[in-house]
């Protein structure tokens, strides 16, 4: 890469989306001034008059596949896709091969991230080892060590067993570190593949019902409170957990929750074609799901948004609806999906998407330097919109090295042109700054 430029203006922004145009001066890491008419000697402008300016996006569920499965993702490929949606940090679940669930391998991913320093690559360490939910993972090790692991989780697998669980919870209390769980019952999931409605019925195929999620989010609820823990609910999908989170929140209890873009834009009517694309764990649910999701978000009962971005080879998409891969591409598409869902229906404005796509999971999970205001003396971690580039899906087209995207060929009406990572442009005019001109 390059070196950056001593100093970078963008000229002519739009804060939170809120006029007047206005100009932003970073030198170095930071944010050096906000006025009108800006100028310095020598610093690279960024022409952005009209575009919006927001807070570098966070991503608390991303899936780099390194190591292991290289043939679908790197660290250097879904950083990439990270940066063209706008993300500043991403933190990179731990079901890789070998999973991370010792300091050897969340080190490796702290380390090849900022090798590749598109964006802050947070190691996701795992709660049990193997992810076989029996035995707790060395987690003090793995807070303490060069990845300094902020969250753990078993994403992909629930942990079902409550004592495990309970331990995790009073052991991350005493680290300071936070848990997430992937909420299914696995006794209730057993050969499921769709969401269990209707249209499953219909379709022949084996149903995941709403309690499989809603019972283990339930009872984490209770076991954080007793271990005065905090607890984080990965993929949101249901309405019943947008209720368990409002009792939740009601009684005191320490935990949030996140929901996907594909959870609050797409519904199980998709799966009409038998495309195993459209296959995902939590299974797309019913449309009264979709919208409670949506006013969950709105309301700050569901906290924010992570992608939950997994790349999957053709070969693991392309067979029998049953025996595919669940799961999708989620980073490039994010903000666009969250304008058309959320912003255009007037959910939320563009404050509120800062709120929900980077200050909730920044502050979540802890990142000092990540979600910030964006006034003077503040880490320069930036993304600008276009909310007016209309553009199309290609999967081929993406980041990854993987295309598995169930948005192909869908048009959107806004797009990420420019991100800053402290201070260093990693995405300019739509294209990854290192490979601008090849």
């Amino acid at each position: 890469m390059n070196a950056p430029a001593t100093s970078v203006l963008l000229r002519g922004v739009l804060l939170y989306g809120e006029g007047p145009e206005t100009d932003v001066l970073i030198t170095g890491e930071e944010i050096v001034g906000i006025g009108s008419d800006l100028d310095a000697d020598g610093a690279e402008i960024v022409d952005a008059r009209g575009q919006i300016l927001l807070p570098g996006f966070v991503d608390m569920h991303t899936h780099l596949r390194e190591p292991g499965r290289e043939d679908t993702e790197t660290i250097e490929s879904g950083s990439a896709a990270a940066a063209l949606g706008g993300y500043t940090a991403v933190f990179a679940m731990a079901n890789t091969d070998p999973v991370a669930d010792s300091v050897v391998v969340t080190d490796h991913v702290w380390r090849r991230g900022q090798e590749v320093g598109l964006v802050d690559v947070h190691p996701v360490g795992a709660i049990t080892v193997g992810l076989k939910g029996k035995q707790l993972a060395e987690m003090a090790t793995m807070a303490a060590g060069i990845g300094r692991v902020k969250m753990f989780s078993d994403d992909g697998h629930c942990v079902d067993d409550p004592l495990i669980m309970r331990r995790a919870l009073e052991y991350s209390s005493s680290l300071g570190v936070l848990i997430a769980q992937h909420a299914e019952e696995p006794r209730l999931t057993v050969g499921a593949v769709a969401h269990e409605g209707p249209t499953a019925a219909r379709l022949g195929l084996a149903g995941w019902p709403r309690a499989a999620e809603e019972s283990i989010v339930a009872r984490d609820a209770l076991l954080a409170r007793d271990a005065g823990a905090r607890v984080h609910i990965c993929h949101a999908s249901t309405a019943g957990t947008v209720e368990l989170m409002k009792w939740a929140r009601g009684q005191g209890i320490s935990i949030t929750a996140e929901v996907t873009p594909h959870h609050l834009l797409l519904d199980d009517s998709r799966l009409e074609t038998y495309d195993a694309i459209n296959k995902v764990n939590p299974p797309l649910r019913e449309k009264s799901d979709v919208d409670a999701l949506r006013k969950g978000l709105a309301d700050g009962v569901i906290d924010c948004v992570a992608t939950d971005h997994a790349p999957h080879a053709e070969q693991d998409k392309c067979c029998e609806f049953s025996i595919a891969r669940p799961g999708m591409l989620g980073l490039e598409t994010a903000l666009a999906i969250i304008v058309d869902t959320m912003v255009t229906p007037g959910l939320l404005d563009w404050r509120g998407v800062a709120r929900v796509m980077s200050e909730r999971p920044a502050q979540i999970v802890g990142l000092s330097d990540q979600g910030r205001p964006i006034e003077v003396g503040e880490i320069a971690n930036l993304t600008l919109v276009d909310p007016n580039a209309s553009w199309t899906v290609s999967g081929k087209k993406l980041a990854s090295v993987a295309h598995n995207t169930p948005f192909e060929d869908m048009t959107f009406s806004s797009k990420v042109t420019t991100t800053v990572l402290r201070g260093q442009i990693t995405v300019r005019g739509g294209v990854v700054a290192n490979r601008a001109g090849e």
